[in-house]
């Protein structure tokens, strides 16, 4: 039987997530039971349906959750009598940024791009955009979309940055592309999550839709949205 202080460490844990980016979301709240031992090594984790509920996400959400870390060793899963999804007993060391304390070289980079893009963004979707600019955002979308796993982080990259661009700010772009780096850096550590990708791409066309449609409420809204899903990775991980 766990301890009241585990239940109610549990109950604040896995609470229901924004349903914006469920998939990550319900990848961090997993991650953060465990790493703080909640759920502790060689222990199962609440029940399918439990977990579904508690947490406000589909099954099939869970599922895709549950599996990304198995992936990436935080978990397995049992079938029979006594099944369902254990911790392991040997967890992955967390990633860690070089030549920084961990929390306050992630927090400082996700803050800075958070204001880099959604300001960005809205920047992009007030301008009158030219022809060429469109059809930069188009072909850089287009190409993101496309991508496979192993070129994603490159093709991502570069339509955050075609973003940046077509705002018509040469300093703004300097900015993004240096605090991109540091974001980079921080995702290298972290495994390539194919759920993550197909929402990032649906987050992609609507920020770029956005931008189009001349929306610059809808663009800073949609770029928060798909920062953030990044950014609950990203603490969960390291």
């Amino acid at each position: 039987m766990e301890s009241t202080s585990a239940a109610n460490a549990g109950e604040a844990l896995f609470r229901p997530v924004r349903t914006g980016n469920a998939f990550e979301e319900t990848v961090e709240r997993l991650l953060q039971a465990i790493r703080l031992g909640v759920v502790g090594a060689g222990e199962r984790l609440p029940s399918e349906r439990e977990l579904a509920e508690r947490l406000g996400v589909s099954r099939v959400t869970l599922r895709e959750a549950i599996r990304a870390l198995s992936d990436a060793g935080y978990v397995e899963s049992r079938r029979g009598r006594y099944g369902g999804t254990f911790v392991n007993e040997n967890l992955p060391e967390p990633g860690h940024p070089v030549g920084e304390r961990p929390v306050v070289a992630l927090e400082d980079a996700l803050s800075l791009r958070y204001v880099l893009e959604t300001g960005a963004a809205e920047l992009a979707a007030a301008r009158s955009l030219s022809p060429a600019d469109r059809q930069h955002l188009t072909s850089t979308l287009a190409d993101a979309s496309a991508s496979d796993l192993a070129d994603y982080r490159r093709k991502d990259s570069r339509l955050h940055l075609a973003i940046a661009e077509v705002t018509a700010s040469g300093s703004l772009t300097t900015a993004m592309a240096d605090a991109r780096t540091r974001v980079n850096q921080l995702l290298d550590r972290i495994p390539l999550l194919e759920p993550n990708l197909e929402h990032s791409n649906a987050q992609h066309e609507e920020i770029v839709d956005a931008i189009l449609a001349g929306d610059p409420v809808a663009a800073r809204r949609a770029m928060a949205e798909h920062i953030e899903g990044t950014a609950s990775l990203l603490r969960a991980f390291l």
